[in-house]
Formats: structure tokens, sequence, C-alpha cells
């Protein structure tokens, strides 16, 4: 055991809790050596020759000596492939049914006894011994898988697998869920186990909350998604590649996947950055839609502790007029810290808070936590009882652990029956008036000094009716939650979209909600992190993602919470928190130079606002993020794939926080075309790097020449801001206007710019006689 991990624990959660913790951590140890079977002697196998091949539509299936291969061009472009007899269905990746075969692909006989699929957007090639090559129309190829291998216990039972690929020498990794260290995968060893670290994190944590078998692999021969479809405990071997100097030969780039579990089944997406997300979007679903007021400014703590200091932070909003959409509650307004109750003492009439809140145009959101408190009166335990709908061990016994409220039973997510209880659960949160909820703790923790937190790795699951234990359920408990929540509150008020975010996850969790970034450590350090996982997480399909502004931690100084604060101005997610232990979040609590500025950035926050309710319904029509790293457009450009510390926000705006104490100046490195400076109008042109003014009181953001721009103008209308073209250029920017809380469909309204005779033109798209702009517009950038 770890002493020093020990002392964390008492530290965080209290001496009896730690040692109640340690008492857990060692039941469950105990369990896992009960009731996990040795594997024991173990048989390599790889697949062999190649035998035959039969043609089915879309593809076919390739069989070897000791394995056979089903390769399946789908509707859309995406390729899918199983060894084993590996279907794409079940998978809780999936939004629905699996998209169907191409019937114009067809597989065929390659060189060398090999076989080949070819359809519009990529050849797949499979080598007579088993290895697998994705190609660009043009034949070069994008990603190499070697033969797989596998090694099974002589006794019987699952086997683990290891997959090697290859990638082009000059492609660069991204993806894998949320990775403090990124948005850039480094050389290094990835775990693919949803974990809570135990206190704060920072850039050389790994992992954390939301990992996924998802890699997007940028280079100059193409873009690729590869996502390999297991749940299971795996880690991931990335290594870059090198160029050959002169006639030297490349050096490519490659992964090593190893897994302890599980299919080994993969889908691979290609095409423009834009075209893949998609195109990944379209096999996982539609990002669901958060409600107008959830893209405001928004303000959490643990420890606000009385309805008298929710009343009192919102009034301190009100007073200096900044904009406030929302008030989160964390686990301090529960009774004991128990799930779906209200301390009564400190929250005497929590529906009416939530009403005079609401009247001001401030919601409430209240956390959520999966454990509950294994005790007998318990209304919420006696349910899960009698529907049985906690989690069991392998002789049939409910599994604890050890979570705030004590000693806590779990719901199995995984099963459909305790997904309809659970979700049942939420009218009572509805009665007390909040408008959305957080989930936290999902990954699922059980605090422990030693080993991982969560729970014993024996513990049996529904997992739809299959049947499994923890190794393969744990990865997707989080995402399963999400769907009880989700589709509980859909059922509990079905005429308004239910507002979720969640710590843990895994892919295909965009389609019910968002997430944020957990507990990310206070510094300079973590200020870095925050960008890095909003990043990385909305290249894996999650658009609609944000930290803990300041970090939940510890006390920022002003510096480094205004810094946070107008990075947090510029993403999806924009909420401040912190510990109760940390120090407010308040911007008036850092001094009249802070306040100030945050006050600058709550203003343009809220008068982009319509851009951002546009960004959001893009990324449901097409799952393009948000926040998009500069290589968004120009995925070839090598200088912005090597750059980490700036994004865009949607095509029009290019933003350049600053990670650095002190620091006045930036550096900038700009895609292609003309660029504006929005707070002085200069105009810079790309590609290249330019050094821009970065005061206290403004971070550098940038509008792209040509754009078009939704905006709130000084009367709350609606305006179109226009950063005039260069000259011979055309421009043009794409408005979805809201259309409320609920789930009527919204419309895309084009605008083009041009300049004509030395003035900005800006016409409805398509133009016609009846097709006037409809709305003000503003010319910035241009004298005329």
């Amino acid at each position: 055991m770890n002493g020093d991990a020990l002392v964390r624990s008492v530290k965080a959660v209290g001496s009896v809790h730690g040692l109640r913790a340690l008492r857990s951590a060692l039941v469950r140890r105990r369990t896992d050596a009960r009731d996990l079977p040795a594997r024991g002697p173990e048989r390599a196998r790889v697949p062999g020759a190649v035998t035959d091949a039969e043609p089915r539509p879309g593809g076919g299936v390739v069989r070897f000596a000791r394995s056979e291969l089903h390769v399946r061009v789908t509707v859309g472009g995406a390729v899918f492939w199983g060894w084993d007899g590996a279907e794409p269905e079940p998978s809780y990746a999936l939004a629905g049914r699996a998209p169907e075969p191409d019937a114009r692909a067809v597989l065929e006989p390659d060189k060398d006894g090999g076989w080949r699929v070819v359809s519009e957007r990529l050849t797949v090639v499979v080598s007579r011994h088993g290895a697998v090559e994705v190609c660009a129309p043009g034949g070069g190829v994008l990603r190499r898988e070697l033969p797989p291998r596998w090694w099974e216990p002589v006794a019987g039972g699952r086997a683990r697998w290891l997959q090697r690929s290859e990638v082009p020498a000059d492609a660069r990794f991204f993806g894998l869920g949320g990775r403090s260290g990124g948005p850039r995968l480094r050389d290094g060893s990835y775990r693919l186990w949803n974990t809570d670290p135990g206190g704060a994190f920072g850039p050389d944590d790994d992992p954390l909350y939301i990992t996924m078998p998802v890699q997007l692999v940028v280079a100059d021969a193409g873009t690729h998604l590869a996502f390999y479809d297991t749940t299971w405990d795996g880690r991931v071997l990335l290594r870059e590649g090198e160029e050959g100097a002169g006639s030297g030969h490349d050096r490519p780039g490659g992964s090593e996947l190893r897994m302890e579990g599980g299919p080994l089944r993969c889908w691979v997406v290609v095409g423009t950055p834009a075209r893949v997300l998609q195109g990944w979007t379209a096999l996982t679903g539609a990002p669901a839609l958060p409600p107008s007021w959830a893209l405001g400014p928004q303000h959490a703590r643990w420890g606000f502790g009385s309805e008298h200091e929710v009343r009192r932070i919102a009034a301190g909003y009100a007073e200096r007029a900044l904009p406030l959409s929302a008030l989160h509650l964390d686990i301090d307004h529960l009774d004991a810290h128990q799930v779906f109750t209200v301390d009564r003492r400190a929250f005497p009439a929590l529906p009416r808070l939530a009403g005079d809140l609401a009247r001001k145009g401030v919601r409430l959101v209240s956390i959520v936590d999966p454990a509950v408190r294994a005790e007998r009166g318990n209304p919420v335990y006696e349910g899960g009882l009698a529907a049985g709908a906690f989690v069991k061990d392998g002789r049939g016994r409910e599994v604890r652990g050890q979570v705030w409220p004590g000693e806590c039973a779990y719901p199995d997510f995984t099963d459909p029956h305790a997904r309809a209880w659970w979700g049942g659960l939420y009218q009572e949160r509805l009665d007390q008036g909040f408008a959305g909820v957080w989930h936290d703790m999902n990954e699922p923790v059980s605090f422990a000094p030693f080993g991982d937190p969560t729970l014993p790795r024996s513990a049996r699951h529904h997992l739809e009716g299959h049947g499994g234990d923890h190794r393969e359920a744990h990865n997707v408990y989080g995402l399963s939650m999400a769907r009880a929540g989700y589709d509980g509150l859909c059922r509990l008020r079905p005429e308004q979209r239910p507002f979720l975010f969640s710590r843990s996850g895994w892919a295909g969790m965009q389609r019910y909600g968002g997430a944020w970034s957990g507990d990310v450590s206070t510094g300079w350090p973590g200020l870095r992190a925050s960008l890095s996982l909003v990043i990385g997480l909305g290249l894996c399909g999650v658009p609609y993602s944000g930290p803990d502004v300041g970090g939940f931690t510890g006390t920022p100084s002003p510096e480094l919470y205004l810094r946070w604060f107008q990075l947090g101005a510029w993403l999806p997610l924009f909420r401040t928190h912190s510990a109760k232990w940390a120090g407010r979040r308040e911007p008036w609590e850092f001094g009249p130079a802070v306040l100030e500025a945050a006050r600058a950035a709550l203003a343009e926050r809220s008068r982009l606002h319509p851009y951002f309710e546009t960004l959001a319904q893009l990324a449901l029509m097409t799952g393009a993020p948000y926040v998009r790293p500069l290589w968004w457009g120009a995925p070839a450009d090598r200088a912005l794939r090597a750059c980490e510390d700036a994004f865009l926000l949607g095509d029009a705006l290019l933003v350049a926080p600053v990670f650095e104490r002190g620091a006045d100046r930036r550096a900038v490195r700009l895609p292609r075309g003309r660029w504006y400076d929005t707070a002085t109008g200069e105009a810079h042109e790309g590609p290249g790097q330019v050094l821009l003014d970065a005061p206290l009181s403004r971070i550098p953001v940038l509008a792209r020449a040509g754009s078009v721009i939704p905006v709130r103008g000084a009367d709350g209308g609606l305006e179109l801001e226009v950063w005039a073209p260069a000259a011979g250029r055309t421009g043009g920017g794409l408005v979805v206007r809201d259309t409320g809380d609920g789930w009527e469909p919204a419309t895309v309204e084009r605008f083009a710019t041009r300049v004509a005779d030395g003035r900005v033109v800006v016409e409805r798209v398509p133009g016609g006689a009846d097709d006037e702009v409809g709305l003000p517009v503003r010319v910035r950038g241009a004298a005329r």
C-alpha cells in the first residue's frame, strides 16, 4: 500500500471516510482475488495465411488459417472490419443500427494473394497474412494495421489482443478522449480506463475521467479517425514518425493497442476534418443541443452551504450588472450528501429559491452522483432494492463502496430496468425547480488509498442482457448513467430538451449531453490543460465542454484567475467552480482591475451569444465542434498542426489565450488568409506568425476576413457583424436562430460577402429579388 496515497485520501475525505475507504479497498481486493479466475497458461495466435474469401454486400469475409476478417464499407463512406466474427452490433457507441453496406463496394482479388475493397472515398487492402491498409483514392496509405495477435487461456476464456498500426511519418495523433497533456498526443503510453485521479490533475496526469479508443490522425496524405469498438481496459502506445533526410527512408508513426478483452473490431472514417467528424457523428449520434441559457456564464462552488449564500451570490452578479445564466449546487445542498435529497435546514424552500432566481433569468443546476447510501429507510436505496437495480458480486451479494454519503450501493446502468428506475428519480430534481443536472463521481468512484478507486473488477453487470463483469462495464458506466438521466428527463418533461453534462463517459456520450474537465489543478499548467481537454473531446465528438474556471483545488492569483476567466469566456461551457477550501470564484473577489476585465469578457460573451447558438446548432447538424484546432481548415499545414496554444471558435474567430504569468504580448500562428485583430481592427496576413498585444484586460482574438458573425445588438436584437473581405476575395457565414428550449427544428440562413466598388456587399444566399438580408449589418475592418 502507498502510504502517501493514504495520507492524501484522509486529507481529501476526512479521517473517518479515509479509514472506511481503506477498509473498502481491502474488501475489493479480496473480492477480486476470490471471484476473478486466474488466467493460467496462454496460447498465442495470429491469423495465419489466407485460405479463401466470400464477397458480401459492401465487402466480404476473408478467411485465414486461424481467424477470419469481416470487411464492410458502409453507406456514407465509413469502413468497418472485425476479426473472429465480430460484427458492428451490439455497441454502446453506435446510435441505433449500424449503417447499411454500400452495395457499390465489392471485394475483389488483389496482388500477392491478398484482397481489396474499392469504394468512392477509400480502398481497403487485406494482405495474405492479415495486414489491413486504408488508402486514399489517390493510393496513399493513411493507415496500415499489421496482423493482430491474440493470447488465449489454454483452459478457455477471454482473449487479450494486440493491434499494431502504422501511419505516415509526418502524421500527428489526437483524440483518445479527454487528455490533459494534448491536444497533440506525443510519444508515450495512454491508458483506456476512466479514472478519478484522486485530487487535482495537471498536464502530466493520465488517465482521467473520459477515455476513448478513438484516434484522429492528421497527415499530409489526409485525415482519418480510427475507433476500436471495445469497452475493456487497455493501453495505447503512440510513437510519432520521422521523415528521412535527403534520400533516407522515412520511419512511420506507430500505434500499439493492447486490450485486456473484448472484440477486435474497428471503424475508420476518412476525409477532411469536417467530413471525418460528420461521419463520426453519423455513426455515434448527433450531440444533444443545450438550451440557449446553457451557453451563457455559469457559476458553481462546492460550499455554498445555504440558501442565503446562493441568494447573496446571485445578488452580487445583479448589483454589478454582470450577466449570469445559472448557479450550480454541489453536494453540500444535499441531506448528508445523499442523492435526490435536500438539506432542509440549509435550503428550507428550494423550489421558491429556484422560482425567484428563474424570474431574474438565473437557473439552478443540480449535481447528481450515482452512489446511493446503503441504509434501510433511505427511500432511494429501498426503491433500488425493489427494482433489483444495484450491482452485485459473483455470489449475488450487493457490491458496496465508500463515497461521500458513506457506505454506498451502485445502480447497474447497463441494465435497462435500472436505467428506467433511475430516470424516474429525476422528478424530485424537477420538483425542486432545477433546470439541469451535472453528473459527478460516475467513473464510478469508490474511495481507495491504493489501486483503482472504483468497483471490484469482478462485480457483475447486466450489459444489456449478455452479462459480464466490471472490466467490460467500467468505461461505459458514466455513458450509461447519462443515458438514464437523459431518457428520464425526456419522459418527465417531454416539452423541453434536457440539460445534462457529465464528468465521465465514453464514445457516443454526446448523444446525452456534454462534459466538463473535472478537478483540474489551480495553476498555470492546469490552465493549459483546460484547453487541451476541450479540443481533445471536441475531436472525439463531444462539442460541449469546459473547465472549472480558476481551477478546482487551489486559490488562484488575480492574474491567473483572470486569464482563466478570459479563456472560459470563449469555450462552450463557461463555468467557474471550486472546492470549499479553495476560495471563492466570483469576479469581484479579485480586485477592481480583475472585475472590470471580467466584465468586459462577460459582455463580449453576451454579445456573441447568437454566434454560440449558431455553433451549437451546427454541431447538432454536422458534428463540428465549437472549439477547433487551428489546422481544422488546413490539415496539411504542418506549422498549424504543431500549434496547441490557440484555437478556432467556429470558422470565423481565432482565440489566443495567455498561458504564461506576466505576459502582455504573445505570438499567434495564423492560418492562410487575412485576419483582423478584433480589438484594434489591424489586419494581418497568414499563413505566418504575428506578435500581438495581450494586456491584462483582454486576450488576442482575431476575425477571419469575409466572415459574417451573428451578434446581439445594443437593443438586444440580432445583428450581423461583417469583417471586410480582402480585395478580390469573398466570404460568408451562417446564422441559425434559437428556436426555444423545445425540439423545434432550426433553419440555416446563409450570407455571402464581397467587395464591389470599394464597398462591402452582404447578400443572403441564395440571392434573388426577395432575398433581402433583413437584419442590421455592421461592417468592420474597412473604411467603407
